[in-house]
């Protein structure tokens, strides 16, 4: 695994040394936007709490927000869409999940650089409007990239792919999928460290979760800056910190490569089982390959079957790291050698949008034993919902290796509470789909069952790992304070030094709050 962002750019919460006298309108101001006609009386708006930001909170949430949809509509002419029209509707079925798509902010806007960014954050504090940000819209329930009646971010004209003049760093918008990024690069023989789908946006898969800040300033944030504690904080610290307005990532070398996916049937468990273990060992000594397997029923096909996602960043097909997954019998193959953008655009395929969806997700010490109890208990669980009508359950495991553990401490390391001594360690996305919002709490209260399960059987062998991984997450699960107390302190204290008031944790409610999870008790 390769290390994360060399840099930031962001829209900060406050104005790092002034945050007790911080003026909303002068800020705007600053900006070219005249906020008067925003306050009654004449009076300025400063920090939250003061009479001209009281005066706008007393007034209805809808009407902050006509204030501040209505301001970015005279500012920004075409990038503000509102309900009802082909834009609004367009705005929509960007989303992956049908859940998200449902949402119905009161605008979405789409900014195109930074400065429109930061005037949307400080008319958001001073209409007291609440707002989501999103990047390709790849979360898969509600309101974690949309809010209902609010303002919603879309990055998406924020796109930006390029190089630096020694071609060692890609700037990168908020705004691409990573298909556009792999794209942008192909023709240099280059990539970055990043998604495995194509759709998936840039900034919520680097930071587990858009994000977003508060005042007007825009700062560059990296692990030798004055801001490092920022750049720690971001790396995992999801939406609690800033609006990303640029990544600075760094690039590799890369060509054609190998690939796809091989589907297995179901009584090849153990074997598959087996070669997952012993790749978790041996990957270190091979980094060019990865590998993702992945349990699932095909209705279609009557009962159940093993899909491993293998892929190997040379043009060396079946490399000996996965003569395990070429000696088992198999019923299907895509692997080839492909380029990059065209393998993501492949296995985009197995991750349909427009379906209810959801996502749970949990870390547990790698076991053999373990890993057989997961499967079945998976099994047993879903045999109880195959009536829901377009279900496509799936159970993916993945490895986090050692190797990949000592990576994540580099640059000032990250919130996310793991160390390398830990590893291999091995990571469950519980991701199923249906179609009828009617069988909405069925199937949320099997997933559930299926990960407090396969947890508690995993702590009764060894101290259970509480990380749990921002982008496989559910709605009902504490991401932050997983990454335990000392972890998630830190953050705590990061976010208290830049946004005292706790205004960020209130306008943008959405997604993983350092504190608890975005929907409290159970499905």
């Amino acid at each position: 695994m390769r290390v994360l962002p060399a840099l930031f750019t962001i829209v900060a919460a406050l104005p790092i040394s002034s945050c007790e006298d911080f003026d909303t309108v002068a800020a705007l101001a600053n900006h070219g936007v005249n906020a008067s006609d925003f306050v009654t009386g004449g009076s300025r708006a400063s920090i939250a709490g003061s009479p001209a930001e009281n005066d706008l909170a007393a007034r209805d949430e809808s009407s902050g927000c006509k204030y501040a949809c209505g301001t970015l509509s005279l500012l920004y002419h075409g990038n503000t869409a509102y309900p009802k029209s082909p834009a609004y509707h367009l705005e929509e079925a960007g989303y992956w999940s049908a859940v998200q798509a449902e949402v119905e902010p009161y605008c979405f806007f789409e900014p195109e650089d930074s400065v429109a960014v930061a005037v949307t954050m400080l008319l958001s504090r001073l209409t007291q409007c609440p707002f989501a940000v999103k990047s390709g819209g790849h979360a898969a329930f509600a309101n974690a990239s949309n809010i209902a009646g609010g303002i919603t971010i879309n990055m998406a004209r924020m796109n930006e792919v390029k190089l630096s003049e020694d071609e060692s760093v890609a700037k990168v918008g908020p705004g691409n999928t990573w298909y556009d990024v792999y794209t942008a690069l192909e023709d240099r023989n280059l990539t970055v460290v990043g998604g495995r789908v194509a759709d998936i946006g840039v900034g919520g898969l680097t930071l587990g979760g858009g994000v977003s800040f508060f005042s007007g300033v825009i700062l560059d944030v990296n692990y030798e800056s004055h801001f490092d504690d920022l750049y720690y904080a971001l790396r995992g610290g999801g939406n609690n910190f800033g609006v990303v307005s640029r990544f600075d990532l760094y690039t590799y070398p890369q060509g054609m490569m190998w690939g796809g996916s091989r589907a297995y049937p179901i009584n090849e468990t153990d074997t598959i089982l087996n070669a997952l273990v012993d790749y978790a060992h041996d990957a270190p000594s091979d980094p060019d390959a990865a590998l993702i397997v992945a349990f699932t029923y095909a209705e279609q096909l009557g009962g159940y079957l093993i899909a491993a996602d293998l892929e190997y960043a040379k043009p060396e097909a079946n490399p000996p790291i996965f003569d395990a997954f070429q000696n088992a019998s198999y019923i299907s193959d895509t692997t080839k050698v492909v380029s990059l953008p065209d393998l993501t655009l492949q296995f985009n395929r197995s991750n349909p949008g427009g379906l209810h969806e959801t996502y749970w997700t949990a870390t547990y010490k790698l076991d053999r034993d373990l890993l057989q109890y997961m499967v079945a208990e998976y099994q047993t669980q879903t045999n109880k919902i195959l009536d829901v009508a377009g279900l496509g359950p799936s159970f993916v495991l993945q490895i986090i290796t050692a190797d990949e553990l000592r990576h994540m401490s580099r640059n000032g390391g990250n919130a996310l509470g793991l160390s390398e001594e830990e590893g291999p360690l091995l990571l469950l996305n519980i991701a199923f789909w249906w179609n009828n919002p009617a069988d909405d709490e069925k199937v949320l209260q099997t997933c559930q069952t299926i990960l407090d399960n396969t947890v508690a059987y995993a702590a009764a062998r060894d101290p259970a790992k509480e990380y749990r991984y921002m982008n496989y997450a559910s709605q009902y699960q504490k991401v932050v304070r997983s990454y335990g107390a000392a972890n998630h302190a830190r953050p705590v204290e990061i976010a208290t030094k830049y946004d005292p008031s706790g205004v960020f944790q209130r306008l943008q409610p959405g997604y993983f709050k350092l504190d608890g999870a975005p929907r409290t008790g159970s499905p």
